[in-house]
């Protein structure tokens, strides 16, 4: 039997997920977390199915010997390319991003015209489109892979003029389409919403499918009967970060975002799993 009181798993290509981190400290106080991001590897965006889908592998196996009682895959290419395949593998509980931004997305549109910003694998590997059809056939969907973004947001420049010339280039195409919906399909991207919002303009609902995942988190601890019951204690070590390079990098980017006050991240071979 799954101990409720044990940690949840989530891990990232890099250090986006830690916007799915932060809510799920938001919205689920607490719960303990382990959180791994493959800093070696980054980015997932521009590599293969099967190369995202072993990586994956590995990090799943890695955070089942951390004792997991569910698993987030807190990266959109990871959730396109991976997630449904090593769901049969494992028997946790595993959701990823996409799913719950799809729902969000439908909720909020009002005239069917939704947009999909991401990187090159997640807009490439069509889940959004694929999942969104499903729940709504008659929904216009417009991919653009922003790539640039998440180099962007790593080196800090969240609101620079290098990043709002970027993003103007890149949402130009989706202005014209009368989009009334955009979904951030990145982790990374919630990081830079105020840019976006302000191009894309007050009549566009960004969706942020770190903030739908957290919820989504919740409803599926409370359906298992796995939410924590255990009060945490002054000195608990109720966050624990891994990554697979760069340990120092990772804590500067981590403690800007969550502002907890992150101590350490250990750096491990994740190549051994």
């Amino acid at each position: 039997m799954t101990d409720q009181n044990a940690p949840i798993g989530v891990f990232d290509s890099g250090v986006g997920g830690l916007t799915v981190v932060k809510e799920i400290m938001h919205q689920i106080p607490n719960e303990r977390i382990v959180y791994f991001g493959d800093t070696a590897r980054v980015p997932y965006g521009s590599k293969s199915k099967e190369t995202i889908t072993r990586y994956s592998r590995q990090i799943v196996r890695f955070l089942q010997t951390r004792k997991v009682k569910a698993i987030v895959a807190a990266c959109n290419t990871a959730s396109a390319y991976a997630l449904d395949e090593i769901e049969k593998e494992v028997d946790l509980p595993m959701i990823g991003v996409v799913k719950p931004g799809v729902k969000a997305a439908l909720s909020a549109t009002r005239n069917g015209r939704i947009g999909v910003i991401g990187t090159e694998g997640t807009v490439r590997s069509g889940i959004y489109s694929q999942y969104i059809k499903e729940m709504e056939p008659g929904a216009d969907i417009t991919g653009k892979a922003c790539p640039l973004f998440v180099p962007l947001v790593e080196e800090g420049l969240w609101q620079d003029p290098v990043t709002d010339e970027i993003a103007k280039r890149y949402l130009s195409e989706l202005i014209g389409e009368n989009i009334d919906t955009l979904v951030l399909g990145c982790t990374h991207y919630p990081l830079i919403r105020e840019t976006l919002g302000r191009i894309m303009g007050q009549g566009v609902v960004l969706v942020n499918p770190a903030y739908e995942t957290a919820r989504e988190l919740l409803e599926l601890l409370e359906e298992k009967a796995l939410l924590r019951c255990e009060e945490s204690r002054l000195g608990d070590n109720k966050y624990e970060f891994f990554v697979s390079d760069s340990s120092e990098k990772f804590m500067r980017f981590a403690n800007s975002i969550i502002k907890y006050g992150i101590l350490s991240a250990k750096t491990i071979n994740i190549e051994e799993y």
